[in-house]
């Protein structure tokens, strides 16, 4: 009984760990590792053992890691001040509101309200918003390629 409860667990905090990639509000990859932790723990680490958790873990901490890459290589190649990267981080957050369309809108029009507030003229804003849009879109392709690789690795353990 034990068992099925932390593989119901598990399987839920991964899905909810996969939409949390995506969704800036929510701790995906920690929440995606916790779930294949309980998953594995299910299984008395019969399948999943100390070598592959920690492989999972150095790439549940990578997400963060490309996260921050991709979205100051967006912000930073097209020119863009510190306070576009922080106005496209709360627009992210603000844009959770609003939906999907609030997720993509939001970090463009919150770095570009953060250019704007440097001084800029509304091109080198519009630029910003560009920018941090394309940082975000990378992000999140970046980020889910790791879970993909993270979901890979477990089953293949799983498997063999």
């Amino acid at each position: 009984m034990e068992a099925i409860l932390l593989v119901v667990v598990g399987i839920c905090l991964s899905l909810i760990g996969f939409a949390g990639l995506a969704l800036p509000a929510l701790p995906g990859a920690p929440l995606l590792f916790a779930g294949l932790f309980c998953i594995a723990w299910a299984e008395n680490f019969v399948f999943v053992g100390t070598g592959t958790l920690v492989t999972l873990g150095i790439l549940a901490i990578l997400t963060y890691a490309v996260d921050l890459i991709a979205g100051a290589f967006g912000v930073r190649r097209f020119g863009a001040s510190s306070r576009a990267m922080l106005g496209a981080t709360l627009g992210a957050i603000v844009g959770l509101f609003f939906g999907f369309v609030g997720i993509v809108i939001g970090p463009f029009i919150g770095a570009g309200i953060g250019e704007l507030s440097t001084g800029q003229n509304l091109r080198a804003a519009g630029y910003a918003g560009i920018g941090a849009t394309i940082g975000l879109v990378i992000g999140v392709a970046a980020k889910l390629t790791l879970a993909f690789a993270m979901i890979g690795i477990f089953v293949l353990m799983r498997l063999m």
